[in-house]
């Protein structure tokens, strides 16, 4: 499977993120926190074009939702350029919530027949085995374990830990030159825990909010922050003077649509979708609205039909 290094993040710097590296018509006119512009000027949102001669045979998911006219995707709100509600518009925006309003106009929803239902990383496999969701698309990591009782159409993404430094930093350019350097992280979190097992030599600090370590290094206390590569990019999104990715992820996280186990046919009908907007520009169209201005182009990943 082709590597896709992705990212994901736009919004509030100061959002509170306790998120750790696992392992959202809604979406506002511009560009989803941190996301393309011009000359200063936030980009228009991209529009993806509704198909009319949908037919999926034999998808028990598909059949609820052409009955219902709607259907009903669970995304996270919390997390920057992938996924977060706007506390004022209560609208949702970020990479995921444009894939989420790619699928439904594959499927022959128009953005204004979507659903979103709040997920957290806990209650995503519960919602979409009891029918609350029909489908999730919230930085949901593709592994073997979820697949024994969900199953995924992907990726759409991958992403990966990397480091977040500052836009004038030369020294750090990947995780064999963190020896002596303070490296910020979420305590407890999965990129804390391989900074500390597999590069001892770095001095890792932590917080319990990645927003705390962006506000340790601007003010020069830390010399990089780690987590997954969407989230980093979002923060230097917000902030393409002051903060650059280094790019060069340590682990990689495929991100997934969440599907109820056994739709073999809305699954394989997904897949395509996903290839399609990678031939016809809508994925790239949709990664240069929420996370083009990370200062990245990243390859669309290649679809794992396991």
């Amino acid at each position: 499977m082709k590597n896709v290094r992705t990212v994901v993040l736009a919004g509030a710097a100061t959002a509170v993120l306790a998120l750790s590296a696992c392992g959202q018509e809604g979406s506002p006119e511009t560009a989803g926190g941190g996301g393309a512009t011009s000359g200063g000027t936030p980009a228009a949102a991209p529009t993806y074009a509704v198909a009319t001669d949908v037919a999926i045979t034999g998808s028990p998911t598909y059949d609820k939702i052409k009955a219902a006219g709607t259907v009903k995707i669970g995304v996270k709100a919390d997390q920057p350029g992938i996924g977060q509600k706007d506390a004022g518009s209560g609208q949702y925006a970020g990479f995921d919530i444009e894939m989420a309003k790619l699928m439904a106009a594959k499927l022959g929803l128009a953005p204004d027949k979507i659903e979103y239902v709040e997920t957290v990383s806990a209650n995503r496999e519960p919602f979409l085995q009891q029918g609350t969701v029909d489908m999730v698309i919230a930085s949901y990591t593709i592994n073997d374990k979820r697949k024994q009782v969900v199953d995924f159409a992907g990726p759409y993404y991958v992403a990966g830990q990397d480091l977040l430094v500052r836009a004038d930093e030369e020294e750090i350019t990947g995780p064999d030159s963190l020896a002596g350097k303070k490296v910020c992280s979420v305590e407890g979190s999965t990129p804390a825990t391989r900074i500390r097992d597999n590069y001892k030599d770095a001095d890792l600090v932590t917080f319990d909010a990645y927003s705390k370590c962006v506000e340790q290094l601007t003010s020069n206390a830390v010399d990089a922050v780690t987590t997954d590569d969407a989230i980093l990019r979002g923060y230097a999104a917000q902030q393409p003077d002051a903060l650059k990715v280094v790019g060069k992820p340590f682990s990689e996280e495929p991100y997934g649509v969440g599907l109820p186990k056994g739709d073999t046919a809305l699954r394989n009908a997904l897949n395509d979708a996903i290839e399609g907007a990678v031939t016809d520009g809508d994925w790239k169209k949709a990664y240069d609205f929420t996370l083009g201005g990370s200062g990245t182009d990243p390859e669309p990943p290649t679809v794992d039909r396991y």
